[in-house]
């Protein structure tokens, strides 16, 4: 997704206005997620992304973009802070759970998202085709992020090289 062009499509932007330009939410930008990216930034490019996909798929693409933007809603650094009863993977879909539940009513769907969205990393299986979306989308999303710079980089090397 390129940066903010999820403002650009009012369907989109109006699934998810009461939630945006929350605090809880907002609060997401001033934690680093995959090295290169904010946790707000990441969370835009799974939902806004899931959200395309699961329009052009038929499914429920309301309750995507709202889990999407809320799969991550937890307030730690997962790099730094460790769990007794478990893996980051294993506890922060919980917590991001609890805390959507506080910041609005969720729908069974949109709490699967959330609770599903480490499948693969956990044995946690999604109930709902929109649950497996949003899981494969933020692997996606998580992935690119992590190798942006990387990328960059050899392309400007493979452009230096066929420029000599």
């Amino acid at each position: 997704m390129k940066k903010n062009a999820w403002q650009h499509d009012s369907e989109y932007v109006e699934l998810i206005s009461d939630l945006i330009d929350t605090d809880e939410v907002q609060k997401l930008a001033t934690y680093t997620h995959h090295h290169n990216s904010d946790r707000l930034q990441h969370s835009l490019s799974v939902s806004f992304d899931s959200y395309r996909i699961a329009k052009k798929l038929h499914l429920n693409y309301r309750s995507v973009a709202r889990a999407g933007l809320l799969h991550d809603l937890f307030y730690y650094d997962w790099r730094t802070t460790k769990f007794d009863l478990g893996s980051h993977a294993f506890i922060h879909p919980r917590v991001a759970l609890r805390n959507a539940e506080k910041l609005t009513p969720l729908n069974d769907m949109e709490k699967d998202i959330i609770l599903k969205h480490m499948f693969g990393a956990t044995l946690a299986l999604p109930k709902y085709r929109e649950s497996l979306l949003v899981s494969l989308v933020d692997d996606y999303e998580a992935e690119r992020e992590f190798f942006a710079p990387m990328r960059a980089r050899v392309e400007l090397w493979l452009k230096v090289r066929t420029t000599l």
